[in-house]
């Protein structure tokens, strides 16, 4: 009987069950490798993980503070933008105002300058009409009196009473336009 005893006896452990002295052994090597892993390894990873978060909430403050820094210096350079543009259409609207002055000035420069060269024109014509009509009288006068020389058969040699045929001469020349001028005018 004794064969069917040890059948017996494997009968009654479980095949999937290690035996209770495993479980023990098993179950102290557990707790001493739990105690060191809750005494140095945990309070490591702990740490490191403690330091990363930080590490992590510091970078996300400053990245927020960089948003804020940019988006106050993105108003900033909106704010200088819109100055720097008010003061660009205010330099062109001087410069309009100045060409504009500018442009008035020469036009007046050029009108005096104009009414200058103008005037001068009518005086060096009205010399130049004089001087022809001096020159035209004493080459007439001459004409005249070598007309009157030949007509009278003698030689008109004072000069006083050259000037004076002279000057009678073309007085009546004068007036004869006038006379004419006021006859075409009754006559109309």
């Amino acid at each position: 009987m004794q064969p069917t005893a040890l059948v017996r006896a494997e009968v009654t452990q479980n095949p999937l069950l290690p035996a209770d002295y495993d479980i023990i052994w098993s179950l102290v090597c557990l707790a001493i490798i739990a105690f060191f892993l809750v005494k140095y390894a945990v309070p490591r990873l702990t740490s490191m993980l403690d330091e990363r978060a930080e590490k992590i909430e510091t970078g996300l403050q400053q990245a927020e503070r960089a948003q804020q820094a940019a988006a106050d210096a993105e108003e900033r350079i909106a704010a200088e933008l819109a100055q720097a543009r008010r003061d660009a259409a205010e330099v062109r609207e001087k410069a309009q105002e100045e060409g504009k002055a500018i442009v008035a000035e020469a036009r007046n420069k050029a009108q005096v300058e104009a009414d200058r060269v103008t005037e001068n024109a009518a005086r060096q014509i009205e010399a130049d009409r004089q001087a022809a009509q001096i020159s035209l009288r004493t080459d007439v006068g001459l004409l005249a009196t070598e007309l009157a020389s030949r007509i009278v058969g003698e030689s008109v040699s004072d000069h006083a009473l050259q000037s004076r045929v002279i000057d009678r001469f073309l007085d009546e020349l004068e007036a004869q336009p006038a006379d004419r001028a006021a006859a075409a005018d009754r006559e109309a």
